[in-house]
């Protein structure tokens, strides 16, 4: 599923078609438009614009024009597709297949050139005008302070608080327990009652994730990634992994080392 460390990737991608002008847009799907957007309001926005920047925050891939903004969303299967080439090799639950009924929103430019958002379960999304403020500090420029202000004295599962993109932005299912993991924390205790000690070294892992799976690929590269299974061990000391449900999310984590 797209999290941080894919959506980066499609940033990089969609810097290609940077300074080049929108010629038509594709939006054949309804569902797939936010915010009260039909086909034709859509195209009406974009249709002679220059795209100026490609930002993230988070997993939002923002593209700047010299008139709206426009906010990607990637759901859980969603690929950004630029000219063609996918910013991703692949997706944990997103497989390789190119169907053309995937399609859901295409920006056209001069040359045939394309950039395309092509998402099998249409949990994505297209917006103009992407309220950011609604998203947390992204997790990559996570400081310190910054952490100790997203944890505070809250009793919600510390999970689900790093999962919270209103607080912090960018971290899925796979990038949170990996980091728990590294970090030996329990998913499920309260995200108030870290100790500062465990709170820099949550943030360790936190960086150390973000930085080491980027370079090998993506969020699905995790050292706990083969182990997040029914019967699945922990790589670091072999015991059963437990399994369980935190912050709505299907969790895996060791009840030997992480508490």
């Amino acid at each position: 599923m797209p999290e941080l460390l894919e959506v980066e990737a499609y940033r990089r991608l969609a810097s290609r078609v940077v300074g080049l002008d929108v010629v038509a847009v594709a939006a054949p799907d309804p569902w797939f438009l936010k915010g009260g957007l039909d086909a034709l309001t859509v195209t009406d926005a974009l249709v002679g614009r220059r795209l100026t920047d490609a930002r993230r925050i988070g997993k939002l891939l923002v593209i700047d024009t010299d008139g709206p903004t426009l906010g990607l969303r990637f759901g859980m299967t969603g690929v950004l597709d630029v000219d063609g080439v996918d910013g991703v090799e692949r997706l944990e639950y997103g497989g390789s297949r190119r169907e053309p009924a995937w399609d859901r929103f295409t920006l056209v430019f001069e040359g045939d050139r394309a950039l395309k958002v092509r998402d099998a379960r249409r949990l994505g999304g297209v917006e103009l005008d992407p309220d950011e403020a609604r998203l947390g500090i992204d997790a990559a420029a996570l400081t310190p302070a910054g952490l100790r202000a997203v944890l505070g004295t809250s009793q919600a599962p510390l999970k689900a608080r790093l999962m919270d993109q209103a607080r912090v932005a960018g971290l899925g299912n796979l990038l949170t327990d990996e980091a728990l993991w590294r970090a030996g924390l329990d998913p499920a205790r309260p995200a108030g009652s870290l100790s500062p000690a465990e709170q820099r070294r949550l943030l360790t892992h936190i960086r150390r994730t973000l930085d080491e799976l980027g370079e090998r690929g993506g969020s699905h590269t995790g050292d706990l990634q083969a182990s997040r299974r029914r019967g699945g061990v922990c790589p670091r000391d072999g015991a059963e992994l437990e399994r369980r449900t935190v912050g709505g999310r299907t969790t895996y984590s060791c009840p030997h080392h992480q508490h």
